[in-house]
């Protein structure tokens, strides 16, 4: 969407375009003053075709990126991202959320995450079902305001409080690490034994942190399947004759070309992976393993889109880079004889 001035302030992608334009000048009084103000603004539209959903995803991204639009400021504001801070190098092991991981001896940090807002309030519903809400955990053998409310189990008292305060720590910096999700099993158990004594009051808090949580744990998921930098066959179905291939390593698209279903064989998947991932594996001076906030929204789309929809998908190993492929035949092959849009990974 461009201003009278030529520049551009919004960018979007729809499905239906139409329907999607629509949407902006029917019921405008419904419409929150951001976007009443940039309808005011709009003088004209400009377009671009894409042959798939994902791909429409991945140039939005870019194209906010690059350009900033005015009205595109959730994507193009970098203090948004949130990084969770745990220090294991204190006597009393503190979570904290920040904008800026510090990489030092006895200190974890997990992210980035997209919503600082949503990090904060995860670890505020841990903090609150574990009792770990202490006002003045620097003060010993005093109580503070919240062990009388009941939201801190002692950890201002000292002593073996502040064990059982790591301990718990400990089950986030598991959870985190996808070593165990018992927390998210606590926090379910206590749901449903409230929900069976019909304390709904209990239960419906326990839902939010558990909703609170899962959001941390997603993010996770996002994040270290980007870290394993992974080589990416994907084939998308466009029609019952016609294919798109995708070639991607980590979250960059090496390659793509739309293909006719009894045209893509075996021989020319060799060829292609050889070529690009090999190529660009060799040429790679150095693996990345952190997440950056740059490639974060790419890493989401690409996550997503691998799970949520119809498309297939293939990892191919580093090795089979580096080396031939041939001995691979029947799992390429596999691979091409399922590629069917109507076909289930």
């Amino acid at each position: 969407m461009k201003d009278s001035e030529d520049r551009i302030i919004y960018v979007g992608k729809a499905k239906n375009l139409k329907r999607r334009v629509q949407s902006y000048f029917q019921h405008s009084k419904a419409h929150p003053q951001k976007i009443k103000k940039m309808i005011s603004n709009i003088k004209d539209f400009e377009y671009i075709l894409t042959d798939t959903e994902f791909e429409a995803f991945l140039l939005e991204c870019r194209l906010i990126k690059e350009l900033q639009p005015l009205f595109n400021k959730k994507m193009k504001s970098t203090q948004s991202y949130a990084y969770i801070l745990i220090h294991l190098d204190e006597e009393l092991h503190r979570i904290e959320i920040t904008n800026h991981p510090i990489k030092a001896q006895g200190k974890l940090y997990y992210g980035p995450y997209v919503s600082r807002h949503a990090v904060e309030r995860a670890v505020l519903k841990i903090k609150e079902f574990y009792r770990i809400l202490c006002s003045n955990p620097a003060k010993r053998h005093t109580p503070c305001l919240n062990y009388s409310l009941g939201l801190c189990i002692g950890t201002c008292l000292g002593g073996t409080e502040i064990e059982a305060h790591n301990k718990i720590i400990e089950k986030v910096i598991q959870l985190l690490n996808g070593t165990d999700q018992y927390l998210m099993k606590e926090i379910k158990m206590k749901m449903e034994s409230a929900a069976e004594i019909l304390d709904y009051e209990t239960a419906a808090k326990c839902k939010e942190q558990l909703e609170a949580v899962s959001y941390l744990i997603q993010k996770e998921k996002v994040i270290d399947f980007t870290k394993e930098n992974k080589n990416l066959v994907i084939i998308e179905g466009l029609s019952e004759e016609l294919i798109k291939l995708f070639l991607i390593k980590r979250n960059t698209i090496l390659f793509k070309e739309k293909y006719l279903t009894d045209r893509l064989n075996v021989e020319l998947l060799k060829h292609l992976i050889q070529a690009n991932f090999y190529n660009s594996t060799r040429n790679q001076q150095s693996a990345e393993t952190d997440v950056g906030k740059d490639e974060l929204d790419k890493s989401q789309i690409i996550y997503h889109y691998l799970h949520n929809s119809q498309c297939k998908y293939m990892v191919i190993p580093e090795e089979w880079c580096e080396y031939s492929v041939s001995a691979v035949q029947e799992k390429l092959d596999r691979f091409l004889y399922l590629k069917s849009p109507h076909v289930q990974r």
